[in-house]
């Protein structure tokens, strides 16, 4: 137990009470969690290497059974019995609307889900994510980071014209909200009239695949929510956007090189054919709330592959299978 010891020692002594308290990591989970087997292998390794604990709860029970302390940020559950406090939250949901059922009704107490959200936030706990780096991850952040001038701000003196070299791997993001700009208005255009159905993508602010809109289904969606008249130059037509697509953005679509492989699922063949692969690398980050770095490092990969008929492309929903890279 010395590493238990130790973490102790760092923390702050606020009161009393915080020799009974024991420091905990708390993961914040869906109800009837399906996709656990990464989760408890952090979990284990946390527990044999450093001795810490680890709890699992929904945002709905964090709500019933934590407290937070607003003068200190202490933030403590109650688990087995015990009394914890929580040193790191990670944030394995929260990530969708669908994650916060009881809606924004936080004046009358009834959304839950947001007022732990909430609670989580104000405490004094590490977030994994936080905040900045969740919204980060949103489709509406990335697009806002692909408009002109964006990435020149990252580099003042842009030396060797770092800002240019990085947009040369940017996709185009264009806004389907308030404030899109004729780019963006004209890549609707471009679907709509020009038979672009098959070169954009429609995106929500989602992850994991299985909410996108592709083809003809691209198409229709615009046309649902568009509203097209007559141009006054008598040149191509009008368009103005409704409200109900501000939620999503409109992407170019990538078009990866394709490779002939078998794909696994559950042990057992799924097929053999064509297929597209996705590698993602990780990174791991830590910073203080005045964004000084403490720790900044590569944290391995991930390949998916699936398909090259098929346009999703999340593992856990089933559109793709966990692979490894073949390097010759």
């Amino acid at each position: 137990m010395h590493e238990y010891i130790h973490v102790r020692e760092k923390m702050n002594d606020d009161d009393s009470a915080s020799a009974t308290i024991r420091p905990t990591v708390l993961f914040v989970v869906q109800p009837n969690e399906s996709n656990t087997v990464d989760q408890r292998l952090f979990e284990f390794a946390l527990w044999k290497n450093h001795r810490i604990p680890v709890v699992r709860m929904s945002l709905a029970e964090i709500y019933e059974k934590s407290s937070l302390d607003d003068k200190t940020g202490r933030l403590v559950i109650k688990a087995g019995g015990r009394r914890e406090e929580v040193t790191v939250v990670y944030f394995r949901a929260g990530y969708a609307p669908s994650d916060y059922p009881s809606g924004y009704n936080t004046d009358d107490g009834s959304g839950i889900e947001w007022l732990a959200r909430e609670r989580l936030e104000r405490s004094r706990a590490t977030k994994c994510p936080c905040l900045g780096y969740h919204l980060a991850g949103m489709k509406k952040v990335q697009q806002e980071l692909a408009r002109d001038g964006a990435v020149e701000r990252f580099f003042p003196e842009n030396v060797g014209n770092t800002a240019q070299t990085i947009r040369t791997v940017f996709a185009g993001l264009f806004s389907l909200g308030a404030d899109a700009t004729e780019q963006d208005i004209n890549s609707v255009k471009d679907v709509l009239f020009r038979g672009g159905e098959g070169r954009y993508v429609l995106k929500p602010q989602r992850e994991g695949g299985g909410y996108n809109y592709y083809g003809k289904n691209l198409a229709e969606k615009l046309k649902e929510n568009c509203i097209v008249a007559e141009s006054s130059t008598g040149e191509e037509k009008d368009v103005r956007l409704d409200a109900a697509l501000s939620e999503f953005i409109l992407m170019e679509r990538l078009f990866p090189p394709q490779q002939r492989a078998i794909l696994l699922r559950n042990g057992q063949v799924e097929g053999a054919g064509m297929t597209i692969s996705e590698l993602g690398c990780f990174g791991t980050i830590v910073s203080t709330e005045d964004s000084q770095i403490l720790h900044n490092e590569y944290g391995g990969f991930l390949l998916r592959t699936k398909f090259s008929g098929v346009d999703e492309g999340g593992v856990a929903s089933g559109f793709a299978t966990l692979s490894s890279p073949y390097l010759c």
